[in-house]
């Protein structure tokens, strides 16, 4: 196994739905997906932003599209229109995923 971060796997998006962040995750290759699906869990995205997401974290996964959606619940301070955070729209959790490192067969081609 190697470790690598998601930026090598997939693309990613972010915003805000009230205090919730709303993340998604798009595979590079479809043969990229099954691993995103397998590593990029509720737990491990949960672990990912401790200490900035308090609540919980849901998955949904869109194989059609090979992606998956995440949202961060509690993880705002309160949302775009209370939160003095510097990004109060979440807008940087996207890029804040794809830093998150995780481990590969050996033998996984990534360009």
């Amino acid at each position: 196994m190697k470790k690598v971060q998601l930026l090598k796997l997939a693309h990613a998006r972010s915003g805000d739905k009230g205090d919730a962040s709303n993340v998604g995750l798009i595979s590079r290759k479809p043969e990229y997906y099954p691993i995103l699906k397998e590593k990029v869990t509720t737990t491990a995205v949960k672990a990912h932003f401790a200490g900035i997401c308090a609540g919980e974290v849901q998955r949904f996964e869109l194989p059609n599209l090979y992606a998956l959606n995440f949202l961060l619940h509690e993880a705002l301070a309160g949302g775009g229109t209370v939160s003095l955070r510097n990004d109060a729209q979440g807008k940087t959790m996207s890029t804040a995923l794809l830093r998150m490192v995780i481990e590969v067969p050996d033998d996984t081609a990534i360009e």
